[in-house]
């Protein structure tokens, strides 16, 4: 992580930018806590707030409290996380003009079991955001990916089979790129997005329609 946060410093340093890393578990509330404190300590404001920290647990199910284990499991790394970070930052986002960035799925509008469910729920909760804080100039919105490559997110799960049948279902015939999402998340966070609140923006080649 350190590593990453250095190689980013430098990619950005000709724009004034400086990235810093901090190690934490977000679904323990007493980390949430410890970093949240220590990032109001270093910015008094906060401009946008990406919520992009999560995963979807692979393993083998047999029996009920192994189900309940895994469904709970994903709940707490895509949805608690986020919550819960959002709480303790929330007074330090930027009044008016503060972005809450939530990473939702693909999987959350066409199903994709605990892990569609959860990223289904980022996205009612991102209304939630939206409405509550309106009155604070504050936008909250969802970035749903498609199928997007370059990312450890498949592991060994990924079958050239089934990379062609994503990428078939795609209206461009290509998988996402990681900047693909990120330039999608960048507008989210800018001055050109302050009419755009309490939605959900598809990246995914068409894989699937808005509505």
């Amino acid at each position: 992580m350190q590593k990453t946060a250095r190689e980013l410093s430098t990619e950005t340093k000709t724009e004034g930018g400086r990235v810093e890393a901090l190690s934490a578990d977000l679904t323990l509330p007493e980390d949430v806590t410890r970093v949240g404190v220590e990032i109001l300590s270093r910015h008094n404001t906060i401009d946008a707030l990406v919520n992009n920290a999560g995963g979807v647990d692979r393993r083998t199910i047999a029996t009920l409290a192994e189900t309940a284990d895994s469904w709970l499991s994903d709940f707490k790394s895509n949805v608690v996380s986020a919550v819960m970070l959002t709480e303790v930052l929330l007074k330090g986002i930027k009044r008016p003009g503060g972005r809450i960035i939530n990473m939702s799925s693909i999987a959350a509008l066409r199903g994709g079991g605990s892990y569609g469910a959860a990223k289904a729920a980022i996205i009612g909760w991102t209304y939630d955001l939206a409405k509550s804080l309106d009155k604070d100039g504050i936008t909250a919105n969802s970035v749903a990916p498609g199928y997007v490559t370059g990312t450890e997110f498949f592991g060994d799960t990924m079958t050239q089979e089934r990379h062609q049948r994503l990428v078939s279902e795609t209206m461009d015939r290509r998988s996402g790129t990681p900047e693909d999402i990120a330039a999608a998340v960048l507008f989210l966070a800018s001055e050109q997005a302050s009419h755009i609140t309490g939605q959900i923006i598809q990246v995914n080649g068409g894989a699937i329609l808005g509505r």
